[in-house]
Formats: structure tokens, C-alpha cells, sequence
């Protein structure tokens, strides 16, 4: 069937044809280093993770690039309330934010540049947009004139108000329009900054990712990913300095943009309490629950993140490595039929939830599976189905005894489950109970089968 991919910019649903079929190239917005990375930042990582995955088992050469903003407001306001260098704390935050995305199964891209060492790219598109009319310098700031680009707002498709309002630009008497954004800004000495033809400066936010994935990916490329928040002003703004520094008809010809995230039902806030970063939840579950949690929802619409979401994808996967664990001798083999209803559904438009019900039909099947090749193909297509969404990475053994710190350790779990087996052959079935319910406080399942009794975490 082809890929097919919900577009920003036609606002509708197009077969993606690459630019060159040998060679597919995509942009998706990194984050800025100040903190560490909350839900709502691991979505669009998690979901153009999966389309990375997707696109590589499809096509012979994939260029993924995410950038790291290094030079930003919010930054240097960190610095300041802190008293530490700027540098260590984008060093450090970068670091949580690689840990972190690790750990929800996310592939690295290929190309990471951080936008302090592309000062020299950015001035130079900077140039090209004055020489070309489409920019001016003004008091120590250069602007781009939204008015010099006819079709401004293609993407977003607001009116000019609603475009002023979004962007909650500056106003300032040396603007020629209220709605003309910054290119390029003064510094003062305790700034970050560079020499530039306009003064000492840093880069306004837009241009960073105009000029980055015009070096890594050339002035067009197939796919430019983000969160729906990021539509306007930044991508409105990446189309308008790209296509005015190089010709109409260049830059991305894909926008895919994922839906917000709320927290149980209300917008995530730290004065609400429903705030959290990704290395919360990483305390309390793992981190492919996680990951799975962020693709139960199709990625195109918003996610209400809650609790009980994430005890279910919880449960989805312990089905998933029971399954598994069931063939555990058996050699995974072939398994290309039966896995073609899983790709199917991340063809349309990456639809993960019937990706992830097509993985509950290999389960189930796997399940009762009892010839030996019937085995081996299953088991092949349900592990060749989570390599695409970024899931059963584990050994199952291995995730069905892995839980939290400061429980019981696996032999004082092992010797528990013997002595409850002793007392249910004795017919002390009070004891039995009473054993079961110190495992189930710590945090420990019990599952009887004919002749054995499994365990796991929950």
C-alpha cells in the first residue's frame, strides 16, 4: 500500500513519495536545554521515533536530524536564578534529556547539532534574507518582513491578527510591522553572543532550524516533524526564512505534527500538581510502559495521559513477554504474512493503536500456538513488531522479574513461592493465602499454571 502521512501543510492525508527514493531526509525539533524533559516533550520524540523506525525498514538510506537549542532566553533566566554557567547546565540538561529518551527506547538521530556551533550558518542565511529583501537591520536587531513574503501563514492558516496575537511578538518602534519577527538580537556582555555585520548578538529562535537543517539535510528535504504547538510561529517561521533565502518550492514537503498532551482530563501545570518530567515516571514504571502509553493514542490527536493508561500498557506488555516466554526455546523463523497487518497499520498515517491490536492478535495466537512452525513465524512477527514501535526490547524473563528497588529480592520471591507451594500440597491453604498476600503487598503476581507457578513485578 505505501506510506501515507497526515500533512500540516495540505491538511490532508498524502502517499508520501520521497525527494530522492534512496536517500529519505527529516527534521524534528529538539529540545532546549533548561530543565529536564516532561511528558509532553517525549511525545513527539516517541512518535517520530517510530516513523524513523518505520522509514528505515523501508528505505535504503534514512537521515534523521533533531537539534539541541542551546542559546535561549530561557536559559540564560536559568542561569541567572542559579548562578551557574550557562554551559553547564545545557551540558548537564542534555544529558538528563539523552538519558531519559534512552530510556523510553528511542533510537538516537543521526545527526544532533546544537545550535552554538552553527552561529556561522545562521548569520549567513541572515545575509542572503537582507541582500534578497526579506529582512532589514534595525537598532542592533535584524527582523524578517513578514510583508515581502505573499503567501506568509500558508501552514498555520490564521488571519494576520490571530498571527500577531499568537506570536505575542515585541512591540517595537523600530519594526515596520508589528508582525515581523527577530533574526538576530543584541547581547550584552553577561549574554551569550557573537560577533556579527549587525553587532554583538545571538540568533532569534526561528533561524536556528532554518540554517541547521539546511547544512545536514539541504535546502529541501522530505519531512519536518514537531508538536502541534510549534505550527506557529516557529514553523511558520522556519517555511518563511527558508523559502524567501532559497527559492520558492524549497524546504519540507511533509508536515507531520503530533496533538497535544493533558494530564488525567486538565492541562499538565505545576500549580495544578499533575506535572511530570520523564524521570518521575521512570521512578515508578518502566520505561517501555511509558513508551507504550504515549503510542496507544494515534499521534495526530491529543493524549489525555492518566494512571490507569499507564497500568494498562503495564499489563499489555506483560502479556506480550508471557507470550513470549511461552516459545522461549523456539527460533524465531519467517513470520512476514503475519506481520503484515502491523505495518499496514503504521502505514496509515503511522496509526499505532491498530499497530498495538495487531500485536494483541499475535499474542493471542502465539498463545495457542502448538506446531512448531506456527511458532516460529509468531514469534518472529511479534518481535519484528515491537523493533518498529520501540517495544519488547527485554529479555521476558528478565522483564518479568524486574521491579522496583527495595523489594524482595528474586531468591527471598523464589523461596516464598516454594513455601506457598508446600502449604497448598499440606492443604494449609490459610498459610498459602497468607503467603500470597506478602507477595501481592510487595508488589509481586502470582500466576498458577498446571504443575508451576510463575511470578512477576506489576
Amino acid at each position: 500500500m505505501g506510506l501515507t502521512v497526515y500533512n500540516t501543510l495540505t491538511r490532508s492525508r498524502d502517499a508520501f513519495a520521497p525527494i530522492d527514493p534512496g536517500h529519505v531526509r527529516m527534521y524534528v525539533c529538539g529540545p532546549t536545554v533548561y530543565d529536564r524533559a516532561h511528558i509532553g516533550n517525549a511525545r513527539p520524540v516517541v512518535v517520530f521515533d517510530t516513523l524513523y523506525r518505520l522509514l528505515k525498514r523501508t528505505y535504503p538510506r534514512v537521515t534523521y536530524v533533531r537539534n539541541i537549542t542551546d542559546v535561549d532566553d530561557k536559559i540564560n533566566a536559568r542561569a541567572k536564578e542559579s548562578g551557574r554557567a550557562i554551559r553547564d547546565i545545557t551540558e548537564e540538561t542534555a544529558a538528563w534529556y539523552h538519558d531519559d529518551m534512552a530510556a523510553l527506547n528511542a533510537l538516537p538521530p543521526d545527526v544532533e547539532p546544537r545550535a552554538t556551533e552553527h552561529i556561522a550558518e545562521m548569520i549567513a542565511m541572515i545575509g542572503a534574507l537582507i541582500d534578497k529583501g526579506h529582512a532589514y537591520a534595525a537598532e542592533g536587531h535584524v527582523l524578517f518582513a513578514v510583508a515581502s513574503m505573499p503567501d506568509y501563514g500558508a501552514l498555520s492558516r490564521r488571519s494576520r491578527d490571530e498571527m500577531i496575537a499568537g506570536a505575542r511578538v515585541e512591540v517595537a518602534p523600530y519594526k515596520r510591522d508589528p508582525g515581523d519577527f527577530v533574526l538576530w538580537k543584541p547581547s550584552t556582555p553577561d549574554l551569550p553572543g557573537w560577533d556579527s555585520p549587525w553587532g554583538f548578538g545571538r540568533p532569534g529562535w526561528h533561524i536556528e532550524c532554518s540554517a541547521m537543517s539546511g547544512k545536514y539535510l539541504g535546502v529541501s528535504f522530505d519531512i519536518h516533524g514537531g508538536g502541534q504547538d510549534l505550527v506557529f510561529p516557529h514553523h511558520e517561521n522556519e517555511i518563511a526564512q527558508s523559502t524567501c533565502a532559497h527559492g520558492p518550492g524549497t524546504f519540507a514537503r511533509y508536515w507531520m505534527h503530533n496533538g497535544y498532551l493533558m494530564v488525567e482530563g486538565e492541562k499538565m501545570s505545576k500549580s495544578l500538581g499533575n506535572f511530570f518530567t520523564v524521570n518521575d515516571l521512570l521512578a515508578k514504571a518502566p520505561g517501555e510502559a511509558i513508551r507504550l502509553t504515549l503510542l496507544s493514542t494515534h499521534y495526530h490527536q491529543p493524549l489525555n495521559w492518566t494512571d490507569d493508561g499507564l497500568a494498562q500498557a503495564k499489563q499489555t506488555l506483560d502479556r506480550f513477554y508471557t507470550a513470549l516466554e511461552r516459545v522461549g526455546e523456539v527460533a524465531p523463523a519467517g513470520g512476514e504474512a503475519e506481520l503484515a497487518p502491523v505495518l499496514a497499520a503504521l502505514e496509515d498515517d503511522l496509526n499505532t493503536p491498530a499497530a498495538i491490536a495487531a500485536m494483541h492478535d499475535l499474542a493471542t495466537r502465539l498463545n495457542k500456538a502448538e506446531a512448531p512452525a506456527e511458532q516460529a513465524a509468531l514469534k518472529a512477527a511479534l518481535l519484528e513488531a515491537g523493533d518498529l514501535v520501540g517495544l519488547l526490547r527485554q529479555d521476558p524473563a528478565a522483564w518479568r522479574r524486574g521491579g522496583a528497588a527495595g523489594g524482595p529480592s528474586d531468591a527471598e520471591i523464589d523461596a516464598m513461592v516454594t513455601a506457598r507451594t508446600a502449604a497448598r500440597a499440606a492443604r494449609n491453604f490459610a498459610e498459602a493465602d497468607r503467603l500470597r498476600q506478602l507477595l501481592a503487598d510487595a508488589g509481586v503476581v502470582l500466576e498458577d499454571g498446571a504443575g508451576a507457578t510463575r511470578w512477576r513485578r506489576s
